[in-house]
């Protein structure tokens, strides 16, 4: 009697997984490069058309106070798909070489290393092991190959940032670019290799992680696109036609899956995640009211445009004000697929299923950047802290509405308050001592709990008088 209860308690386990698994959604993952903010109808463009985008936005939860773990592409990439803040992985910065002028910055910048680390499991190896097919289409960015990460399916993904050669071929040592046709346009091609790996994986479930290399530079549209753009009206927010052709050519290219998901009665069965990077790239987009851009750790460097698709689960057209941060997704991820998380891997995230589904299950936390290194500035220089460096050495920690910046060089706390100063330009350290205080020492305690090292050594090639005079030859655009 006791081996048939015992048989009989197992196949009721089997079904129930069996039946689980059946019920598990497939996860389309949309993550976009360098999109900022605003860049996005259903986020305020008054010049960029996203009807695909809006579409899907209204039809589940859109985040407002969503943020990236870096205002770059490498360390953010590798903070998604470890679920770990930058100090664990050391991912710090795209290469480890000192960004800008050696001359310029008064410490050695902390170098970390350009590798995910093979030994972190990612979101996608523990999704793969709970039963899902999963691929990687677009950038990669975080080493050779991502295929050991968990992932079946690779399709031009490699340690390289940027586009490879551009948005037209030649792409050279880029998987499965080689003999792309002479007209195109990659933003095409890989909405095509989209298609393709969900038509072969119809009957099965799989997690699709689209990571567009638009719209990186180098800045090339679709010529029909771009005229459209050039004979349009200008907003007052934005006006650049390549960018917003670029755009056009994403928002196209998911309507076009959403339209093959809806043809294969797969869309019901289906959550999509969509969101960027990093902030986007100043000189051709804004994110205002937010201040700053890619490479700057104010709000217009780090938040980012952010919805979440889970029909049967997520309510449509809901919006949450929580702040959350792209850690957040890795167990969010496994708990929507039923994966287990990595046994003795630290994960810093919140899983946000009971944000999606509406729960009061969620207690007000901290989020943190940790940024100890240079990143030089480009043309636009009106959104950065001085005009040399987009960043320098810094810490960040967002608590509620407050907000305070640490930089490391001179020591200098800035304390702002979103609700009242979203664009980040009344510093109220001063006025609010106390709330500075405990702040900076919550921040601490982060730091030391994760090891975070803060650069200290003096930069022997700095020379302050030319870095005074660079600052004074600089004029804000």
């Amino acid at each position: 009697m006791r081996y048939l209860l015992a048989f009989v308690g197992f196949l009721v386990v089997s079904l129930a997984s069996l039946l689980h698994a059946a019920d598990r959604p497939n996860v389309l993952f949309i993550y976009l490069d360098d999109f900022g903010w605003r860049d996005c109808g259903f986020m305020g463009t008054d010049f960029y058309e996203t009807p695909n985008l809006d579409a899907l936005a209204a039809s589940g939860m859109v985040f407002t106070n969503a943020y990236s773990c870096a205002a770059n592409c490498a360390p953010a990439r590798a903070c998604l798909l470890s679920g770990q803040y930058t100090p664990r992985h050391e991912v710090y910065n795209v290469g480890t070489g000192r960004r800008g002028k050696a001359k310029y910055g008064s410490l050695k910048h902390i170098p970390g290393v350009d590798v995910l680390s093979p030994d972190i499991r990612t979101w996608a190896a523990q999704i793969h092991d709970a039963g899902y097919r999963t691929a990687t289409i677009g950038k990669w960015h975080l080493s050779d190959d991502p295929i050991p990460y968990g992932f079946d399916f690779n399709f031009a993904g490699t340690h390289g940032g940027s586009p490879p050669k551009g948005y037209f071929p030649p792409h050279p040592k880029a998987p499965g670019l080689e003999d792309a046709p002479e007209d195109e346009y990659l933003t095409d091609r890989l909405t095509d290799e989209a298609i393709g790996f969900i038509d072969r994986n119809q009957d099965a479930n799989w997690l699709l992680y689209l990571t567009h290399f638009a719209v990186h530079t180098p800045l090339q549209g679709q010529p029909d696109l771009v005229a459209k753009y050039e004979a349009k009206p200008k907003g007052d927010l934005h006006d650049h036609a390549v960018m917003a052709a670029m755009i056009e050519s994403v928002d196209r290219g998911i309507g076009r899956i959403v339209r093959q998901l809806d043809s294969l009665g797969l869309r019901e069965k289906t959550a999509i995640v969509f969101t960027s990077d990093n902030g986007g790239y100043g000189p051709a987009t804004s994110m205002a009211p937010l201040q700053g851009y890619k490479g700057t750790y104010f709000e217009g460097g780090i938040r980012e445009p952010f919805f979440v698709v889970w029909p049967g689960n997520v309510k449509p057209g809901t919006k949450c004000e929580t702040p959350v941060i792209q850690v957040d997704l890795y167990p969010t991820l496994c708990e929507m697929t039923g994966a287990s998380l990595p046994t003795g891997q630290v994960q810093d995230g919140r899983s946000l299923v009971p944000l999606l589904v509406g729960s009061d299950a969620w207690k007000e936390r901290a989020i943190f950047w940790h940024f100890p290194a240079y990143l030089d500035s480009y043309s636009r220089i009106d959104g950065q802290r001085d005009p040399i460096y987009r960043s320098r050495p810094c810490s960040i920690i967002r608590r509620g509405d407050w907000k305070l910046h640490e930089y490391f060089e001179d020591g200098k706390l800035l304390l702002f308050n979103l609700k009242d100063d979203i664009g980040e330009s009344n510093d109220v350290s001063i006025a609010n001592a106390d709330v500075t205080k405990a702040m900076h020492d919550e921040l601490l305690a982060w730091r030391e709990a994760t090891g975070a090292p803060v650069p200290i050594e003096p930069n022997p090639k700095y020379d302050a008088a030319a870095e005074s005079r660079a600052m004074k030859g600089k004029k804000k655009k």
